[in-house]
């Protein structure tokens, strides 16, 4: 008796980190929803610099910007399925995250401007982000000779 053929598909680097960073943003858009990770929960607003909610204590978050990471968070799980479409999530991404940064870092955080809402840490963060995403999809997203 012969056994079937199996087909196997090897996953290039840039697919695995597009999935990797997908599913952190998951996670941390789900984080964001749940008391005691995500604290002053009472406080968490829809949109807008008045919400005192902290994720880990040191983010500011408003559900806004807990939607916000799940979506970012599906787009890189779905665009992880694709070569392509992975290096474009983790560089175009990327690039979001740094315009991200800058705009927090222009804005008063206690002004109407502050939508998202995002503190300090958040702008440090979304900077790091933003390099590192664009770096894996650039280093990552490289073909090589098969």
């Amino acid at each position: 008796m012969s056994v079937p053929a199996t087909r196997t598909t090897r996953r290039a680097g840039v697919q695995t980190a597009a999935l990797v960073v997908g599913a952190a943003f998951l996670l941390v858009g789900i984080l964001g929803f749940v008391p005691g990770v995500t604290v002053n929960i009472s406080e968490l607003s829809f949109a807008g610099h008045h919400s005192g909610a902290l994720l880990l204590g040191i983010f500011q978050v408003s559900v806004l910007h807990n939607i916000v990471h799940l979506l970012f968070g599906v787009g890189g799980l779905a665009l992880s399925r694709s070569r392509t479409a992975a290096k474009a999530y983790l560089v175009w991404g990327g690039a979001v995250y740094l315009v991200l940064g800058l705009y927090g870092l222009l804005i008063g955080h206690g002004t109407p401007a502050n939508f998202v809402p995002v503190n300090t840490a958040d702008n440090w963060l979304h900077f790091v982000l933003g390099v590192a995403m664009i770096g894996l999809g650039t280093v990552l997203g490289r073909r090589t000779a098969a």
